[in-house]
């Protein structure tokens, strides 16, 4: 079987659309067709090689996505043919494969656990988790990273409670969520910090109580307006800039939390005082929300199902595999509010 797939041919060029061909599934791989894929800023920072030089070039990309199921390999038990399954990058239940190789003109082409920029994919069992034959593919697509590491930094890492304060610097996938998720759980007030006046209208939309346009004004003063000098209980990071990782610890509280989720390029390090860190202030890097996908996807299913957890809104626009270069300097851009979805029909 052959599809098409988004390649990463050289770290800071542009992807190459080719036709790839699956390999046999071995034990405890899986078959599927991406129906709807989502693009995190985690995939520009593969393509601008941030964490130094990539070893796997060339390689396909993405890690978020509705698919549905073909073939089962040997010694899977969680999903078979025919199955509905949301696509993440965090460990579920079931086998960790060998990672596949596909061929094609270029040569061997590798991947990891999983790729969703492709029509379709061998993966590993426990990157997939089954859903019911009718959920929505968009929103499948989003409980694959933006939605579970989102409410996973809410729930696991900041423990977030009614009543406290949260102040969110960029309000990109994952940090539309956070918003959105802090509003779920009564957190007051909620402050949304970004550079783009349409992000933080969805923003506000979502939850948040005040918006500031880091644009236009220091965030810090600002802040401290808002919630008084003692500062917010929890502070999250999404953008990985070392100047704003600063600030959002500055503007923690004593006894609050800085939750860091975007990872700076490497060889640039943030400065901060470290000595509130001995008594009851904290300062945490999250790895997905520690979200579980096995238990915590069907959870937030049952919350669309119910009415309690809108999706949609965090459409920003949807493109084809062919339009993925425009797709990803869309959101270098800063001109899509909410996330970026892939439509391989």
């Amino acid at each position: 079987m052959k599809g098409l797939a988004v390649i990463l041919v050289e770290s800071k060029k542009p992807l190459v659309l080719e036709q790839i061909e699956m390999p046999p599934l071995t034990f405890g791989q899986v078959l599927v067709k991406v129906l709807c894929s989502g693009i995190c800023g985690a995939q520009i920072n593969e393509i601008d090689a941030v964490k130094g030089p990539d070893k796997f070039l060339p390689h396909l990309l993405g890690h978020e996505a509705t698919a549905e199921v073909l073939e089962a390999g040997s010694g899977v038990k969680t999903v078979a043919a025919g199955d509905r399954v949301v696509m993440h990058w965090r460990k579920g239940a079931g086998i960790e494969a060998p990672t596949p190789a596909y061929a094609s003109r270029l040569g061997p082409i590798n991947a990891g656990w999983v790729t969703t920029f492709n029509e379709y994919a061998v993966v590993s069992e426990n990157r997939i988790t089954k859903v019911p034959a009718d959920f929505d593919p968009e929103s499948g697509a989003l409980l694959g990273c933006a939605v579970t590491t989102a409410f996973g930094v809410i729930n696991n890492d900041a423990q977030l409670k009614i009543g406290e304060s949260v102040v969110v610097f960029g309000a990109g996938g994952v940090g539309l969520n956070i918003v959105q998720g802090a509003a779920m759980v009564s957190a007051h007030p909620i402050i949304a910090i970004d550079l783009y006046d349409n992000k933080l209208a969805l923003a506000k939309e979502l939850g948040a109580t005040h918006c500031i346009n880091a644009a236009r004004a220091d965030p810090q003063p600002e802040i401290l307006k808002i919630v008084g000098a003692a500062g917010v209980d929890v502070a999250v990071d999404n953008t990985g800039n070392i100047k704003v990782i600063e600030q959002a610890y500055a503007v923690t509280s004593a006894r609050g939390r800085t939750i860091l989720v975007g990872v700076p390029p490497k060889g640039q390090q943030a400065s901060i005082y470290t000595l509130p860190l001995h008594f009851e202030k904290i300062l945490k890097g999250s790895h997905g929300g520690n979200c579980r996908p096995e238990y915590d996807i069907p959870n937030y299913v049952r919350l669309c199902q119910a009415g309690k957890l809108s999706l949609k809104p965090l459409i920003g626009r949807r493109y084809s595999l062919a339009q993925i270069n425009e797709a990803i300097e869309a959101m270098r851009s800063g001109g899509v509010a909410g996330r970026c979805l892939v439509r391989m029909e």
